[in-house]
């Protein structure tokens, strides 16, 4: 494995030599993304039914660490988009890796895309990625899903059991908490939970493994909705559809 400052061209290989020199050097970087799902999946190996081309490699790390991980990922041979990043300084970064064609993105504490997920007091339940919940999190977000992010949705959960805790389980525990608060992000959750439903006949799984997958979506929203919902998130569930409850991505650009 390539130890120097130049990105190696196979995104899994790259991804474990950034991963490790983290480790090693202290820098408090944790895996989402595509990648993130493969790594848990059993043998690192996702589905063939759900597997995709991973052409990107994102990372988050806690608030006040991001000038330290900026510096690390120039120093692993990667070009920072200056403009970008200081512009969304604390929040967000870009870099390249311009030989492969790859970018990695870098969130600051949070996951802001369609919604903001929190995910800076978990980093450590995972020495190497966010942990599970929040990584399907940060793809039920999506108000306009795409085929690879419902791949991901499905691969997640074909190959994780839905409950309370976070070793190697989805926590719908937390996932409802989070919900119960803000109207917005269990508004989209439920449209794209409605969509993974849909969606299970539509990946060539077996018929036990799709029985799996709509069970344990059934699991997690039904934990959804029996969580008490806060005055707040009753509030806004009086105006609805009525005014637009996500960001548009490109606005938080």
């Amino acid at each position: 494995m390539n130890g120097e400052g130049v990105p190696v061209r196979d995104i899994v290989e790259e991804t474990f030599r950034l991963v490790g020199a983290a480790a090693e050097q202290d820098v408090p970087l944790r895996l989402l993304g595509g990648l993130a799902i493969r790594l848990h999946s059993s043998d690192r190996s996702v589905h063939p039914a759900l597997d995709r081309d991973l052409k990107d490699i994102d990372f988050v790390t806690p608030r006040g660490e991001d000038r330290r991980a900026a510096s690390f990922l120039e120093s692993m041979g990667y070009e920072a988009n200056r403009t970008f990043n200081t512009m969304n300084a604390g929040r967000r970064g870009l870099f390249y890796d311009v030989a492969n064609k790859r970018q990695i993105d870098l969130f600051v504490g949070s996951f802001e895309m369609c919604h903001a997920i929190p995910i800076a007091d978990r980093l450590d339940l995972d020495p190497v990625t966010i942990p599970l919940a929040e990584l399907l999190l940060t793809k039920l977000q999506i108000i306009e899903l795409n085929e690879k992010d419902q791949r991901d949705i499905l691969a997640l959960v074909l190959e994780h059991e839905v409950g309370d805790g976070d070793v190697e389980t989805i926590n719908s525990a937390h996932i409802a908490r989070l919900c119960a608060a803000d109207w917005g992000l269990w508004r989209t959750c439920k449209l794209n939970i409605e969509r993974a439903r849909e969606a299970v006949t539509s990946y060539g799984l077996s018929p036990p493994e799709r029985d799996l997958v709509s069970s344990r979506i059934e699991a997690l929203w039904s934990a959804i909705e029996s969580e008490p919902k806060t005055r707040r998130w009753k509030l806004r569930d009086r105006v609805g559809d009525r005014v637009r409850w996500y960001e548009e991505p490109d606005e938080l650009g």
